[in-house]
C-alpha cells in the first residue's frame, strides 16, 4: 500500500526521503530531524498519539531546504536561521548557482579559450 504524496509522513520516512542515514547503525538518523525541529522554529510537525511526529509536505520541503544549506552547502546553523527568518528567503537553485551563473559561464569559458590559444601562437 503506498501512500499518496499529500499524505503526512512518519519521522522515519521523511528521515529517508531526506537520506539522512546513521553510518554507526545503518538505520535512518530520525535524531537529526528531532533536533533540526528544537533548532528551527519553522518545522512544526503534527504530534499525535504518543508523541508520534508527522510531516506534511510543507515541513519536508523546509527540511530539504535545512538539509542543503547545513550539509551541502556548509552553512552553520546561526546562518540558516538567519536565511529562513530573512524575508527574502532566496531559492535552493540561486544559492547553488550564486558563484557563475550559466550565461556568464559561457562567456568566461569563451574568454579562457582564446587566451590558451594566443598562448599556443605565440609560443
Amino acid at each position: 500500500m503506498n501512500k499518496s504524496d499529500n499524505a503526512y509522513k512518519t519521522i522515519g520516512e521523511v528521515a529517508k526521503i531526506l537520506g539522512l542515514k546513521d553510518d554507526k547503525k545503518g538505520t535512518f538518523a530520525t535524531h537529526t530531524i528531532r533536533f533540526w525541529e528544537k533548532e528551527f522554529k519553522q518545522i512544526k510537525p503534527k504530534i499525535l498519539n504518543g508523541n508520534r511526529r508527522y510531516f506534511d509536505n510543507k515541513n519536508i520541503d523546509l527540511l530539504k531546504k535545512i538539509k542543503f544549506l547545513l550539509k551541502d552547502q556548509g552553512m552553520t546553523i546561526n546562518g540558516v536561521k538567519k536565511i529562513l527568518e530573512s524575508k527574502e528567503s532566496l531559492p535552493l537553485d540561486e544559492l547553488a548557482n550564486k558563484s557563475i551563473k550559466a550565461e556568464k559561464l559561457k562567456l568566461k569559458l569563451l574568454k579562457i579559450s582564446q587566451l590558451i590559444k594566443k598562448l599556443k601562437d605565440n609560443k
